[in-house]
């Protein structure tokens, strides 16, 4: 029977399990950041708006500190996916 946690999908875009996340951690990513490049969670369609709060409270369930100290990371634009239109003018 596989392990629970390596099957809980926490990054859905890039099919990042928890499991994954957790072993980041301990390897001592401890910001968004940080296991973002590791392992590209974050980094999909939704750039991180499903995962981005999961890995949040992992890292501050793993590390012992309170949420609103754990860094939520840079987010770089486009945060929504926007039409090409848009940019581009529908003139």
């Amino acid at each position: 029977m596989p392990d629970k946690e390596n099957c809980v999908i926490v990054c859905r875009c890039e099919e990042i399990t928890l499991g994954q996340i957790r072993e980041w951690i301990d390897r001592g990513c401890d910001t968004v950041d940080e296991i973002k490049r590791a392992s590209r969670a974050g980094m999909g369609p939704c750039q991180g708006r499903g995962c981005r709060d999961i890995i949040m409270r992992e890292i501050s369930k793993r590390l012992g500190i309170p949420l609103d100290q754990v860094d939520a990371g840079s987010v770089r634009p486009p945060v929504k996916p926007v039409k090409i239109g848009l940019l581009a003018g529908d003139e």
